[in-house]
């Protein structure tokens, strides 16, 4: 019964998160496209780890996650108005490439489809 509620909290901080980041003023965060990939809480709440990626590459996220952090304790406190939670997490944040690594698979993807296409119209 405990990873049905571990999983719906999961999902409601991710939600806000996305609404909060929206409204962060901060240049670092604010510059690029920044999305929220992944949300873990740990099992007694305690640590939300919240992993950043940019369709710029994984120095955009770098540079939002050290903006994210300095921003974290408003970041904490407005997800504890937002969400009725006993104890709201400590928020940890890390970035990823996978929003960069998706984009280049799906480069070579579309290569691969218009090489087919040629070979299909030679034969």
């Amino acid at each position: 019964m405990g990873g049905h509620r571990i999983d719906r909290t999961t999902e409601d901080i991710m939600r806000e998160l996305t609404a909060i980041l929206r409204e962060l003023k901060d240049p670092r965060v604010n510059n690029g496209l920044i999305s929220i990939v992944r949300v873990e809480v740990t099992n007694d709440f305690s640590y939300c780890t919240v992993f950043i990626s940019a369709m710029e590459g994984k120095e955009k996220a770098v540079e939002a996650v050290k903006g994210l952090k300095s921003a974290a304790g408003f970041i904490r406190r407005e997800l504890g108005i937002r969400l009725s939670l006993r104890h709201v997490p400590a928020l940890i944040f890390e970035a990823t490439d996978s929003i960069e690594y998706s984009a280049n698979i799906m480069r070579i993807l579309n290569g691969l489809d218009s090489k087919g296409d040629k070979n299909d119209q030679q034969k």
